[in-house]
């Protein structure tokens, strides 16, 4: 009798992990030439002289997006596209100098002697209009904690999230 209500008790937690874990968005490598056509024209519109080095599919829940890291001259991007080519996001590895005083100011201050180890700007895209929405710095704090902190230009924090044992692919250091 008690094996049964264990072996319950772990089927019930098993079957809470996997509904939990459908929210989340699932990422699944692609073969750059086996994006949907609509895309890959989107991409090269877009980015005509840009390098694609990688591609995603995510699905999250019943929505469907493609991510395409792209290299164009010195700049390295993630940018997210839906299935009919329209284009959502633009995520831009940047130099940590290039961030606005008030959230290197707010970070400093937050997170006393964390070292930064990727910056990126987040564009997002409504309508076609393009607008920086918020900075997304990956960085270790003085405790050794690794942290994605969201952050908007003006320096008040969006999300934090504490990151175990998962970095980014295209986690960089500055210079």
């Amino acid at each position: 009798m008690r094996n049964m209500m264990c072996v319950a008790v772990v089927a019930a937690a098993v079957a809470a992990a996997a509904m939990t874990t459908g929210a989340r968005a699932d990422e699944e490598k692609i073969a750059i030439d086996k994006l949907p056509k609509a895309v890959a024209e989107a991409v090269k519109k877009r980015f005509p002289k840009g390098e694609l080095t990688e591609a995603a599919k995510e699905t999250e829940g019943d929505k469907v997006s493609y991510e395409v890291s792209v290299k164009d001259g010195d700049k390295t991007m993630d940018v997210t596209f839906a299935p009919d080519g329209k284009l959502l996001l633009i995520e831009t590895v940047i130099d940590v100098k290039e961030l606005p005083k008030a959230v290197t100011a707010a970070l400093a201050e937050k997170y006393p002697k964390a070292v930064f180890k990727t910056v990126e700007s987040v564009v997002k895209v409504t309508d076609g209009k393009e607008e920086l929405d918020y900075y997304e710095v990956l960085l270790t704090t003085a405790e050794k904690k690794e942290l994605e902190v969201q952050i908007f230009a003006d320096g008040k924090v969006k999300a934090t999230e504490e990151k175990k044992d998962e970095p980014k692919k295209d986690e960089k250091k500055d210079k």
